[in-house]
């Protein structure tokens, strides 16, 4: 792959900012932008928009999807997938930590021990947008404790 775009680049700088303010927010590191994850999540997007499909990848690292369809074809920026994924907090219980429906996107965001990440957008000229980021190394891990140590709640400003 050639060089990156500077409408890419852009993307993906918002998206890297933004995830790691969110990350600052409930004490996790900032995350590294990895440019092989890059090309690899941009491939599976385009392969969503070409199959029409959400769907995951079959891979062992973390990995969010965003979907968006819009009449007037409206751009996405970075800031606006990771903040649709962050949006699951509001259905997360940090007096219960652990998996729990509707929160595996918001979980992956702020998982403490990912250290890298790579997104990718595609779109089909007509409205349709596909988001694809990859963590690594993975979140949403279930073994005993995990989510205890990496899902940690906001952090008050002061």
């Amino acid at each position: 792959m050639a060089g990156l775009s500077a409408n890419t680049s852009n993307f993906q700088k918002e998206a890297l900012e933004a995830h790691n303010a969110r990350r600052q927010q409930h004490g996790a590191p900032p995350l590294s932008l990895d440019l092989d994850l890059c090309r690899e999540t941009q491939k599976w997007a385009e392969h969503l928009v070409q199959q029409n499909a959400l769907q995951h990848s079959d891979t062992d690292l973390g990995e969010n999807i965003y979907y968006k369809w819009s009449s007037n074809k409206a751009p996405v920026s970075g800031k606006d997938a990771v903040e649709s994924w962050y949006s699951e907090i509001k259905d997360y219980d940090f007096s219960e930590p652990g998996y729990q429906k509707k929160t595996g996107h918001f979980t992956q965001v702020v998982w403490k021990d990912s250290q890298e990440m790579g997104i990718g957008l595609a779109t089909d000229g007509k409205g349709k947008v596909f988001v694809v980021a990859r963590y690594r190394p993975a979140g949403n891990i279930t073994n005993p404790g995990y989510y205890e140590r990496n899902v940690l709640p906001p952090q008050r400003a002061g």
